[in-house]
């Protein structure tokens, strides 16, 4: 059974296969003619933390491609009241097509997985969110930055992008680890001391970048690691379940702002990004999260159409039957 944990489950290949099918799923949406490849499949979402944007993506991709979600919040079902893990994956595995899990520690997600016999994906974890950087890349891709696999949308033959991702070593930036060193980019991340990413992640990250040219650079300096990048990139200095640190972190990121004057030091055709939701004056201003080189509510739209590619993907490979069209 194929599962999609982490972008490290799949290879180059297949993340961009992904995405070929992210661009043409969003291109029939826009046409209104989205095939009902998922036909009578139905999608089990299970929230142990709460969200706005995978709640609604993937209820409404599913919906698009066919199918039917189920929303499954851990205080209405037996997961809550402390169910073994896998005994509740056992049960809902055998009464759907597939699971998207949001949860806290990644563990809970691999313990899932092992009991679960439909294709089970990282709705978010604490260690990892890869389909929010699926969106990502994909919104890349439409911003014209020159990626490998899609460089007929750029000028710039054989340059390679730079993403430059400020703030907290967290699932983000360890999302964005994972990535780089799968597709072969560039990435700065630079942190406030005692906030980088996991050693473990980045070790694994490096030496897979061996293999795809990829680059990784972990450092303090905002203003080294946004010079000439094509991307600008941050998120929330205190993520859910860390509220009782906010104002320790607010101290500690302290220049960790992406403002005009940031962004300045980026390439001139550089986007910026984030997750959301987004605290206006802390990890980003006012100006440039509403400013002309922001993409964040293209790249949250984008999750829908790059969860559909995912969604399909898995259907074909783990070869659930798919509507004939």
């Amino acid at each position: 059974m194929r599962h999609f944990l982490t972008l490290n489950d799949f290879n180059k290949d297949e993340l961009l296969s992904m995405l070929d099918l992210a661009l043409e799923l969003k291109v029939q949406a826009l046409h209104g003619q989205v095939p009902p490849y998922l036909g009578g499949k139905v999608l089990a979402m299970i929230f142990e933390k709460s969200s706005t944007r995978t709640r609604v993506s993937f209820e409404s991709g599913i919906y698009q491609l066919g199918g039917h979600g189920i929303f499954l919040s851990h205080k209405d079902i037996q997961l809550g009241r402390g169910e073994p893990i896998k005994d509740t994956a056992r049960v809902i595995s055998s009464m759907v097509d597939m699971v998207m899990m949001r949860t806290g520690a990644h563990e809970r997600l691999e313990e899932f997985a092992e009991a679960c016999s439909v294709p089970l994906i990282n709705g978010l974890s604490d260690d990892f969110h890869p389909m929010q950087l699926m969106a990502d890349y994909l919104t890349m891709i439409e911003c014209g930055i020159y990626v490998p696999h899609f460089h007929a949308l750029y000028p710039k033959e054989g340059r390679i992008p730079v993403v430059a991702y400020i703030g907290d070593g967290n699932n983000m930036a360890h999302s964005w680890i994972n990535l780089a060193a799968i597709l072969g980019f560039e990435l700065r991340i630079a942190t406030p001391e005692g906030y980088a990413p996991k050693d473990a992640i980045l070790s694994r990250a490096q030496a897979l970048c061996a293999q795809s040219g990829g680059k990784i650079i972990v450092g303090r300096d905002c203003k080294e690691a946004v010079s000439g990048a094509n991307v600008v990139t941050t998120d929330t200095w205190a993520s859910m379940g860390q509220e009782e640190q906010k104002k320790e972190r607010e101290r500690a990121f302290a220049g960790f702002c992406v403002d005009t004057a940031m962004m300045k030091l980026a390439d001139s055709n550089a986007i910026f990004l984030h997750c959301l939701p987004a605290y206006r004056g802390q990890e980003v201003s006012e100006e440039v999260i509403d400013g002309a080189q922001s993409r964040v509510f293209r790249e949250a739209q984008n999750r829908l159409h790059a969860q559909k590619g995912v969604m399909l993907y898995l259907a074909r490979v783990n070869n659930i039957p798919l509507v004939r069209v």
